[in-house]
Parts: structure tokens; C-alpha cells; sequence
């Protein structure tokens, strides 16, 4: 019998997180602000503020790790 797991939920992002990607940008940096939400998402190079484009199913694949949480900027002030 074929191994069944769950779907893994969603990974929750939210406008103004910003997040490292495995790969850097064409100008060196991998941090990049989420910018819009929606099916796919558009994010801002935080180095020279390209804004491109993704689907959500791509950047939680290509996703390293949050650097600054959305919620947890606006509590530290």
C-alpha cells in the first residue's frame, strides 16, 4: 500500500514579511519583502527593489527561511 500522508497546510505569509530564498537575486541579495498576496505573490528585492511575481506553491519551495515576520515588526515598536 502506497504511503498516504496529509497535505502540509499553506505556509501563512503576510504583507511586509520578509523572507530568504535558497537562491540569490541576479544583484546578489536573497532578501525579499512580500510586496502583494493572492495565488501568486509579489516580492521586492530588498538590494535594488525589482519586483517580481511567483506562484505561492513556488516560493514555499524555494523558501529558506522568515527573517522578520509582518505581526512581530509592528509588536517591537
Amino acid at each position: 500500500m502506497p504511503d498516504v500522508r496529509p497535505p502540509k497546510p499553506p505556509t501563512p505569509f503576510a504583507v511586509g514579511d520578509v523572507l530568504e530564498l535558497r537562491k540569490p537575486h541576479a544583484c546578489g541579495a536573497n532578501e525579499w519583502e512580500v510586496v502583494r498576496l493572492g495565488m501568486d505573490l509579489r516580492l521586492r528585492c530588498r538590494r535594488c527593489a525589482r519586483e517580481v511575481m511567483i506562484l505561492r506553491a513556488d516560493l514555499e519551495r524555494r523558501l529558506k527561511r522568515f527573517l522578520v515576520h509582518a505581526t512581530e515588526e509592528g509588536s517591537q515598536s
